[in-house]
């Protein structure tokens, strides 16, 4: 990871220092972007990888978000990994190139991506960032994104709750490494679990937040710790994988699983008894707030506050809330912001 890192590190910062200068070597002009009143807007919105409900879900808030305001249009791209950081430093590097006022990302890697957000910004692109963000976090670049360190805390909690009293083996499913999300969650998790020091992990892996392999690497963990009594899967693909695993061993019930996201499908295995509870974060929302700041940002200059976007905690029981059902079902018309 640190060699992948530095490598990607080092192809944006000579590409940042290429784009960011002159041919003869001189500074790049000032980066502060000039208000513009109502003059046509693009921008660039790109996730972490297509694919994902989540992500589907912060396409439908930054579109919604799009046609509130006149003469504003939205690019949406990304790749098909989370875990192609180099794919996506090159996409946001050729949006930068683009005519596109403002761009709005989540970054696949905290510090591969910080290079990338100095070379927009030298660019006199608005950047603003959405679900992660980068290490360093400018200072007026705004972040709209989940208490990740919080809602972990508090997923631990759930998860003692639902495992009961006594000693307990539990397993705790990371998905990607170098993101910031990836990162405050893991914070946040164990961090809750030092308040319940009966419940051990026995196995950490990483998913690579990739469904197929959360399913080989649960099945493995079920068959060398049959014992096994909880799994706590950190994002919407290692959820559905480990849920299938568990499902596909006849242990739905037996080992308890809290997620992360709200998919359908999740809810439904939720439904159904596989998944024990589920943190739903609210991607619509990021969407929505990405836009609109970065709209804000471009049309009366200035900065905009970064702010958090809620967290949900559901379960079987409380599904049927309107609260919960708006952020089930975004749409334009009911957003769940």
């Amino acid at each position: 990871m640190r060699v992948r890192t530095g490598l990607i590190l080092l192809l944006a910062t000579c590409a940042s220092a290429a784009a960011g200068c002159g041919g003869d070597g001189t500074p790049p002009a000032e980066s502060t972007t000039r208000p513009r009143n109502s003059s046509p807007i693009t921008l660039a919105v790109v996730p972490k990888a297509l694919g994902f409900d989540f992500w589907r879900q912060v396409r439908l808030g930054a579109e919604c978000a799009a046609s509130k305001h006149e003469q504003v249009t939205v690019r949406w791209d990304g790749v098909t990994a989370e875990t192609d950081v180099v794919g996506q430093v090159n996409l946001l590097q050729r949006f930068i190139g683009q005519d596109v006022d403002g761009i709005v990302y989540a970054a696949t890697d905290a510090a591969a991506l910080a290079p990338i957000t100095d070379q927009a910004l030298a660019n006199r692109k608005v950047v603003v960032n959405i679900d992660s963000g980068t290490y360093p976090q400018p200072s007026g670049v705004p972040l709209f994104a989940t208490d990740n360190v919080a809602a972990a805390t508090r997923a631990a909690d759930l998860l003692a709750q639902a495992l009961g009293p006594g000693e307990k083996k539990i397993a705790f499913f990371l998905y990607e490494p170098g993101s910031a999300t990836n990162d405050q969650r893991a914070q946040g998790f164990k961090a809750g679990l030092a308040r319940h020091p009966r419940i051990r992990i026995v196995a950490e892996q990483s998913t690579q937040s990739d469904f197929t392999t959360a399913v080989s690497v649960t099945e493995r963990i079920l068959a060398t710790t049959p014992d096994l009594d909880g799994i706590f899967a950190a994002n919407e693909p290692t959820a559905l994988g480990a849920a299938e695993a568990v499902q596909k061993s006849g242990k739905a019930g037996r080992v308890t699983l809290v997620g992360w996201d709200a998919a359908p499908q999740g809810v439904k295995l939720m439904q159904d008894g596989v998944i024990t509870s589920l943190v739903a974060q609210n991607p619509f929302r990021m969407g929505y707030d990405g836009v609109n700041a970065a709209v804000k940002m471009i049309r009366e200059g200035g900065t905009v506050s970064s702010a958090d976007t809620g967290v949900s905690y559901l379960s079987a029981q409380n599904l049927t809330s309107p609260r919960h059902q708006a952020l089930l079902r975004p749409s334009c018309a009911n957003p769940p912001v």
